[in-house]
């Protein structure tokens, strides 16, 4: 993936004054907030000046009278993950972390980056776009079943259904039109699942990912004792490394710089195939990106400072 330079901070005190952005009104409040408390406590155990805010209504006036330095944005989804926030603050000339608007944007809408990862070469499972009831019964011949419904713009797989049968492919769409999004149908992957992070332009160790749920789901991802983690992935040194390179050319792909995290699957029949790209990720104690930090060495306070130091942006002197 492109190198990426950001400045190596090494006294508390250049960054000024910190808000950590946390909680919102989108789906997925609860991980966030549940993000924004472990960051703020890691930042403040750094000696770094920093204070947390859950970004309500009020939240231009918050930043506004805080005379904050930078942000570490915590939020996950619609309303932080999504390239809005990141507007705000570009206008604001308030630096943050992580990706920019473009990004952002780009990879909160799971449907324009699969068509995006296409125009680039990329792979990706087929999928069809469900605009209406008369479009369930062509998904399900174009993709075969069991197959997955999703809403293009939410997270940590919310909305999500896997589809094993035809009668349940209209409460599956229903489920995702509730979201007030594009909705599609994606085919089912039977392989192994993996996740990539990235950091600072570096892909960290690969994790790969076992639940015995019906897929990857929001209480297998943050809540259940029961998914296994596997870091060593168990992939030869070279399939890691292929994988690898596979995430860092998504994450190029998007706009996504700073840090982040790439989902993949690996089909016997094509190969590997990328989900999607979390830009905000979850750091949560059941969360990806610190697991393949502290593989790499790198422990979650210190996993915190550096993403912290994207808001210098890169190349920042």
């Amino acid at each position: 993936m492109t190198a990426s330079r950001y400045p190596r901070v090494t006294d508390p005190a250049a960054f000024g004054r910190v808000v950590v952005l946390m909680g919102g009104e989108s789906a997925e409040r609860e991980i966030s907030l549940l993000t924004g408390a472990a960051v703020l406590k890691a930042l403040q155990s750094k000696g770094v000046q920093a204070e947390g805010l859950d970004a309500g209504k009020d939240l231009l006036a918050r930043l506004t009278a805080g005379r904050y330095d930078r942000v570490w944005i915590a939020l996950h989804g619609r309303g932080g993950e999504d390239g809005t926030l990141q507007g705000l603050l570009s206008f604001l000339r308030l630096p943050f972390t992580g990706s920019g608007v473009l990004g952002s944007a780009i990879s909160m809408d799971k449907l324009r980056t699969k068509r995006l990862l296409q125009g680039a070469g990329l792979p990706t499972p087929r999928y069809c776009v469900i605009r209406n009831e008369a479009d369930l019964a062509e998904a399900g011949e174009q993709l075969g079943l069991p197959l997955m419904v999703k809403p293009s713009d939410e997270g940590s797989s919310i909305g999500m259904s896997k589809v094993e049968r035809p009668e349940q492919m209209k409460a599956a769409w229903e489920l995702a039109s509730g979201f007030n999004c594009d909705v599609f149908a994606e085919e089912w992957v039977a392989g192994p699942e993996f996740t990539a992070a990235v950091l600072h332009g570096q892909v960290l160790p690969l994790i790969r990912i076992q639940t015995d749920s019906n897929f990857y789901d929001y209480q297998a991802k943050y809540f259940s004792d029961d998914t296994r983690y596997l870091c060593p992935c168990g992939l030869p040194a070279a399939e890691e490394r292929g994988l690898q390179d596979i995430a860092g050319a998504a994450f190029d792909a998007v706009g996504a710089r700073g840090w982040g995290r790439v989902d993949i699957m690996v089909s016997p029949q094509a190969g590997p195939l990328i989900l999607e790209i979390n830009t905000v990720p979850g750091m949560t104690g059941h969360s990806l990106v610190p697991m393949a930090a502290a593989a790499a060495g790198i422990g979650f306070d210190d996993l915190v400072w550096r993403i912290l130091e994207t808001s210098f942006g890169e190349d920042a002197a």
